[in-house]
């Protein structure tokens, strides 16, 4: 009988809870679980961290995963790939000028007799150096900045963004120009004087690279700013900020455990994107006669130098081409599979 029948009726209860009262489970109501009913038994899930978790998302994602193994192999093939070839990449081979693709060299030879293979390894290299050196520049600046603009608010917070916006409506691509005409002079003649080992170790990049780097510090880390800002803006008004603050949290530790945490897939995300934009940089500006400074080499030159044989030796700018584009391609499709994987909203 119901509550419901029990109430209608105006049933006497008592008589009810007394009996299931004094009523006792016996050793013979138990039995033991068949096979079948512990299969289907629910197992709780095994506890993880964060970062455990992530990596048990992004393993799911079968493109961010083919975009990892393409991206290990560009690694692998940009820095190991040098060591078990007989060439150097400024070696010149007399005889071999304008080989075409054979046994010995798999990618030709150009026209000072140079192996493309190696030269095409080294320029893989260098252009992902450039890539990822300026997007960590971008990423410490711009995560800083605007985290503590969106944490901060008020009067800071606006003429932090006004500063921001001032920067963001520079043409960049003339500031980084004038940069690097202007610093070529000043680096290298500081590279060959300096006796610090950090400075003669930059000097190795040359001065055309390290005005690049100096350019993306002082423009480039906007965008990320803005977002950043837009993200802890709202996230400190959330109850475990308010939590942390009661509990006598600095700002340092709260921006730093907090917020920045939970905006991490944007982070990823537009770090990742500014890879490919810093290697279109330095390819822009080697076509120029800006970039990497010869013999070094990157996938920017080796397309620039193909330019004047593009119809007599075509694989020549077709080689840096697709590599580049496979490279730029994977980098987009792994970023986007790290923003889904580390977001905190979309962990179960």
């Amino acid at each position: 009988m119901s509550i419901n029948h029990i109430l209608s009726a105006q049933v006497d209860v008592e008589p009810i809870l007394a009996q299931n009262a004094s009523f006792e489970f016996l050793p013979d109501d138990f039995e033991l679980a068949s096979d079948d009913e512990k299969a289907n038994f629910i197992e709780m899930r095994k506890s993880m961290s964060y970062w455990q978790d992530a990596w048990r998302r992004l393993k799911k994602n079968q493109v961010a995963m083919v975009a990892l193994y393409i991206i290990i192999a560009i690694i692998l093939f940009a820095f190991i790939g040098p060591y078990f070839s007989q060439y150097d990449y400024s070696q010149q081979i007399r005889g071999s000028e304008n080989i075409a693709p054979c046994w010995e060299h798999p990618f030709g030879t150009d026209n000072l007799g140079r192996d493309i293979l190696v030269r095409t390894m080294f320029g893989t290299r260098v252009s992902l150096i450039i890539g990822v050196v300026a997007s960590l520049l971008v990423l410490v600046i711009g995560a800083t900045y605007g985290a503590i603009s969106g944490f901060i608010g008020g009067r800071v917070d606006d003429v932090m963004m006004r500063l921001a916006e001032l920067i963001y409506s520079v043409p960049d691509i003339l500031v980084v120009l004038l940069l690097t005409t202007v610093l070529k002079v000043p680096l290298q003649n500081a590279f060959n004087t300096s006796h610090l080992a950090i400075i003669k170790s930059l000097g190795v990049l040359g001065p055309s690279l390290v005005a690049i780097f100096i350019a993306f510090g002082l423009l480039y880390w906007v965008a990320l700013a803005r977002i950043i800002r837009g993200q802890v803006l709202m996230l400190k008004e959330q109850e475990f900020v308010t939590a942390a603050k009661a509990l006598g949290a600095s700002n340092k530790n709260i921006i730093k455990k907090h917020l920045l945490p939970n905006c991490i897939g944007q982070i990823i995300v537009t770090t990742c994107l500014e890879i490919p934009a810093a290697i279109f940089l330095e390819s822009f500006l080697s076509f120029l006669g800006l970039g990497v400074s010869a013999p070094m080499t990157s996938l920017g030159s080796l397309a620039a130098a193909a330019l004047s044989g593009m119809y007599s030796y075509t694989y020549r700018l077709i080689i840096p081409s697709v590599i580049l584009s496979v490279m730029i391609l994977s980098l987009n499709l792994f970023g986007d599979g790290l923003r889904d994987a580390l977001d905190p909203r979309l962990k179960k």
